[in-house]
């Protein structure tokens, strides 16, 4: 495979617009670094897993790189487009009634950010990906009702989680799921979902939560 960021030059004397197809794995930033004149990042996950990632290059293209995330479902697909722009910042609050976890498109895509400031709704912590609001919108991903806001608790989560089983999730968070599982003895499955996560006061906290079908 001939390494493009060495030979573009020679390949934009053959066309000004090339698509270039990159494993899924590979680090965004890092490629458009070494790729010249990116005008397009497609991110193309498929029932939440990401297959591709495209990118269309343009000899005669200037402006900042526009970020296009698609996750295909069985009967919608959830769209978010951004262009890169380090002037867009997330607004920060403590856990509301609905509480929002990002697609994988979007996870990939790193627009952190860009959902905050576009959907207006609020981040949990900086690094924690989650997003919470007062009013239910409709979101690039999964949706939840917020049931309760405990600290990591086992006494507590048994008398929540009476069957002993439920759907665990971790986001910024020191334990992971299998840790987690093992100290509380919660089993795979239920219909409610745990958020291991962190919030703006850098405090530990498990969402109990209902997902919302959409």
């Amino acid at each position: 495979m001939p390494n493009v960021p060495e030979n573009i030059e020679f390949l934009f004397e053959k066309s000004t617009v090339i698509l270039i197809k990159n494993s899924p794995i590979l680090d965004i930033t890092s490629a458009i670094n070494e790729l010249k004149y990116v005008k397009e990042i497609h991110v193309v996950a498929i029932h939440n897993e990401v297959k591709e990632l495209l990118y269309i290059l343009d000899k005669n293209y200037k402006n900042p790189v526009e970020i296009k995330t698609i996750n295909i479902l069985k009967n919608k697909n959830q769209l978010f487009d951004f262009k890169l722009d380090t002037d867009k910042y997330s607004t920060f609050s403590l856990i509301k009634k609905y509480l929002y976890e990002p697609n994988a498109s979007i996870m990939k895509s790193g627009g952190f950010n860009e959902v905050s400031a576009q959907l207006k709704i609020d981040k949990l912590h900086q690094n924690s990906h989650l997003y919470t609001s007062e009013k239910l919108i409709d979101f690039p991903g999964r949706r939840f009702e917020v049931l309760h806001t405990i600290p990591f608790d086992k006494k507590q989560l048994k008398k929540l989680i009476p069957s002993g089983k439920v759907n665990i999730t971790t986001r910024n968070f020191p334990q992971t799921v299998a840790q987690i599982r093992k100290k509380t003895g919660l089993k795979d499955g239920g219909e409610n979902y745990l958020f291991f996560t962190t919030d703006i006061n850098n405090k530990h906290l498990v969402i109990v939560c209902q997902k919302i079908i959409s």
